[in-house]
């Protein structure tokens, strides 16, 4: 009888401005007294700091961005100034300014041309002071500098002796500790006693296991560390490491899954809990005197929660809340009352549209490895011959969690069902997955995702005849790979800030991402002693087998993928007269932090997927 019923109609369109434009606010953070909180939040289009009382009604803008908006701040410590980081055009060369929010004078801490700044540490114990990393004196190595907030002095504190991939501090604001890495792939701890002290050797992990594993922080005492660690396990744990003997023992471990979060009091340096990521984010509380806020926290809203921010005296946080059908919410959570009150949610507009559940879902590869992922099916629609979009995420040394996307909110509003898989290769489900990546670029990681959209279509979800690939950074060379490698499997493909050939991609990464190229090698191969793999799986030298239509998209100024690597497959399509629309920003770098460069790519893709696909378009 429901065969001669209409179909159901999909939901109202919902506008690109309201999912991909500015958000209303976002990122809030508490003043360290409680008193204030400062949000982002446009000013004229561009995202700025504003500051007010937590009881509301009078936040007013600090900052004065006019460009590309401000994405990183956090309060200083004296709870006088805010810090934010920024760069010109996306060439991620960041720059340290700081704002005073009586006077909104501005000061840039760190004027150095081609420098880029890291924030290493700023606490409450030294609220004028801060730790920063730069690469003044040669670009590949972040040396550690000191930073006196208020007289803008610098002074080496930690120099890089070439090797070193990231600095640990202590809770007197000294560098204590260094992961390096090692011709292998490799990575090792060291630590030092004092900053005079000689540095020594604490711990060591093998390739296998360097990208699991790492130091969190110091104890109280400086005595020990906490540290994740995968060795003699598959998931990394998080153990307490003895700073003198390297002995450790496990503080919280899964089997299967790494620990992605861990909450550390800022004044005790104890665990309070420890969260992993499994199909939604799950938290193991470990400090009895947080279980009554946690157990009430996670009672007061649907969704996946986090503890963003919390004050000096910790008797209020900032607590956010993830979920898969509307925007992020945030809370201030007042410790004394045991009581919440609501702040904002990101995006108050989409509270108007009809929002598609996010699914998580797994199935076996080809050679049995268990893989997972989500699944987000239009609203109303019936789960049937559905046009399938496959959105790549990018790394690949990373994972697609549960939660609002806005990406796969528009597939599915525009009626494509948005397949999203944490192929081999991912992180956060242990090494043994996490290796099975390793020199697997455009091979088995790939087949991951061709098994993907076999099991949505055998499933009947999905039209075989309509499917796309979609994606940036390592997505972007996914959807390159599925031109060419897979041409028969999708029907177009949309490669953003994707690497097109392997071998010009690793030559050219940033030089502050040498201490990697050990790691590069290890897991993608050698551009000298691997040309000819690399080569085999590079979508550039594969064009001749392209039968879809493609739609490239780049920033000019990307410091990661160059765009040369675009414009070198871009030249090939012109050149086999292979059908291809190609999107240049000239002021924008891995991916696109402008709203009006957004917008502009997103009608781009809107309207090359319906008109490939059939899916809807905004106009």
């Amino acid at each position: 009888m429901s065969a001669f019923l209409p179909p159901v109609p999909l939901p109202a369109l919902i506008p690109r401005e309201v999912l991909f434009g500015n958000p209303e606010r976002a990122s809030p953070q508490i003043s360290p007294d409680g008193k204030r909180m400062a949000y982002l939040a446009p000013v004229d289009g561009v995202l700025n700091v504003w500051v007010g009382s937590v009881a509301g009604g009078d936040y007013q803008p600090v900052t004065n961005d006019r460009d590309r908006g401000v994405r990183v701040y956090s309060w200083s410590h004296d709870g006088e100034n805010l810090l934010y980081l920024q760069d010109v055009g996306g060439d991620e060369n960041w720059r340290l300014f700081t704002v005073n929010l009586a006077t909104r004078a501005v000061r840039e801490m760190t004027p150095f041309e081609n420098v880029q700044v890291q924030v290493i540490d700023h606490n409450k114990r030294f609220p004028n002071e801060a730790l920063i990393g730069m690469n003044r004196d040669d670009p590949r190595y972040h040396d550690v500098y000191h930073l006196d907030l208020r007289s803008g002095t610098l002074r080496m504190v930690a120099k890089n002796p070439g090797d070193v991939v990231g600095w640990v501090t202590d809770s007197d604001l000294k560098v204590r500790g260094a992961t390096a890495a090692t011709d292998d792939g490799g990575t090792v701890l060291r630590v030092r006693d004092t900053e005079d002290a000689p540095w020594r050797t604490l711990a060591v992990w093998g390739a296998e296991d360097s990208l699991t594993s790492g130091p969190v922080d110091f104890t109280l005492d400086g005595k020990a560390l906490y540290v994740e660690d995968s060795r003699n396990a598959n998931a990394a744990r998080l153990v307490k490491m003895d700073a003198a003997t390297g002995k450790s023992q496990v503080v919280a471990a899964d089997a299967d899954y790494d620990v992605s979060s861990v909450v550390i009091h800022p004044d005790t340096k104890i665990v309070q809990m420890v969260a992993f990521v499994r199909a939604r984010r799950e938290w193991t509380v470990l400090d009895p005197g947080i279980r009554g806020d946690i157990e009430k926290i996670s009672a007061l809203q649907a969704g996946d929660f986090s503890v963003y921010d919390r004050t000096d005296a910790d008797d209020a946080w900032l607590v956010g809340y993830d979920s898969d059908t509307g925007p992020a919410a945030y809370y201030a959570w007042d410790r004394k009352a045991q009581s919440a009150r609501f702040l904002f949610h990101t995006r108050p507009a989409l509270a108007r549209y009809t929002l598609a559940p996010m699914e998580p879902i797994s199935f076996k590869s080809r050679d049995g490895l268990t893989v997972h992922g989500y699944l987000t099916v239009p609203a109303g629609a019936e789960r049937k011959n559905l046009p399938l979009v496959l959105n790549v995420h990018g790394g690949p040394w990373h994972r697609d969690v549960w939660g609002y996307d806005p990406e796969a909110q528009w597939l599915a509003n525009r009626g494509y069902a948005c397949l999203q898989v944490n192929f081999r290769g991912s992180t956060g489900y242990g090494k043994t997955f996490l290796n099975a990546g390793n020199r697997e670029w455009g091979g088995k990681m790939h087949d991951d995702l061709v098994d993907a959209v076999q099991w949505v279509i055998g499933q009947g979800v999905a039209d075989p005849k309509r499917v796309a690939i979609y994606g940036g950074s390592y997505g972007g060379y996914a959807a390159l790979a599925g031109a060419t490698f897979t041409p028969d499997l999708f029907r177009c493909s949309v490669a953003i800030v994707g690497p097109s050939n392997l071998l010009t991609f690793i030559n050219t990464i940033p030089p502050y991402w040498s201490t990697f190229l050990a790691m590069m090698h290890e897991r993608v191969g050698h551009p000298e002693k691997d040309r000819a793999f690399l080569e085999s799986r590079s979508p550039l030298f594969a064009v001749d087998r392209i039968k879809i239509p493609l739609l490239i998209a780049q920033g000019a100024n990307d410091p990661r993928v160059k765009q040369a690597e675009s414009e070198q497959i871009v030249a090939a399509l012109r050149a086999k007269g292979i059908d291809h629309d190609y999107m240049l920003f000239p002021d924008e770098g891995h991916g696109f932090a402008k709203p009006e460069n957004r917008l502009k790519f997103y009608a781009a893709a809107e309207k090359f997927l319906a008109k490939h696909l059939g899916g809807r378009s905004e106009g």
